[in-house]
């Protein structure tokens, strides 16, 4: 698979502009992602030094093959700028993420992270937060099915994503349940009442975590920022 996409480029090497010289960067995973460890590696071969947290194997492999020094959150005390894809972003800058199914790990190394930069194209905006139908819930394998009848009752109907014929395996070793979602008036309240069920390790609901989303199209690049983040400075 080629890995060219203009604009995915473009959005990687503007996302350079907030890693800073001799710090810890999140490297996530998905598209957008790889093409931000792509272009990281680089501007490492021109001399930026700087220091890698993966949130899943591919992110390790990628990060290895293009040269960038990995460590785990054991290593660090925090992680100056983590740069991520989302799959859903609404006005709030809030998102959904998890399709390519390290929702847990990338949250954490998020939480970690002074700054989250998302990398999407202007067809992940939506106006609502589930437009796109489908919400991401990793759960431990024991309580799959417990959790299937739950998030039932919350108005999701689960789906349990697959691999080659099995069930498809996190990271972690846990299954993801892929739940089909209306557009979500109280995204926050379904937050709360999905990480109080038993079982589930993590959503692809991401609220209040990202700083700035970097929009790429055929016309360029736009930033957005939290109305927190508006005024902020990026060093």
């Amino acid at each position: 698979m080629s890995h060219s996409d203009p604009t995915l480029e473009r959005l990687a090497s503007r996302a350079l502009d907030f890693v800073p010289a001799g710090g810890t960067v999140g490297l996530g995973t998905g598209r957008a992602a790889a093409a931000f460890i792509r272009a990281l590696g680089g501007r490492m071969r021109q001399g930026l030094r700087v220091q890698g947290v993966p949130t899943s194997q591919a992110a390790t492999l990628l990060g290895r093959e293009f040269g960038i020094p990995l460590v785990g959150l054991a290593d660090v005390e925090s992680i100056d700028v983590t740069v991520d894809g989302a799959d859903e972003v609404d006005p709030h800058l809030n998102l959904i993420k998890g399709y390519g199914g390290a929702l847990v790990r990338e949250r954490i190394v998020a939480a970690a992270s002074r700054q989250e930069i998302i990398l999407v194209g202007s067809e992940k905006l939506v106006p609502v937060l589930g437009s796109r139908g489908k919400l991401p819930v990793e759960v431990i394998p024991f309580a799959t099915a417990w959790c299937v009848r739950q998030l039932r009752t919350l108005g999701c109907e689960p789906v349990m994503r697959m691999n080659d014929g099995e069930p498809f395996r996190s990271d972690n070793g846990n299954h993801i349940l892929d739940c089909g979602i209306r557009p979500l008036a109280d995204p926050a309240a379904l937050e709360r009442a999905l990480q109080a069920t038993p079982g589930v390790v993590g959503t692809g609901l991401f609220l209040g975590m990202a700083s700035v989303v970097l929009v790429g199209d055929a016309e360029g690049i736009r930033e957005l920022r939290r109305p927190s983040q508006a005024s902020a400075s990026d060093a």
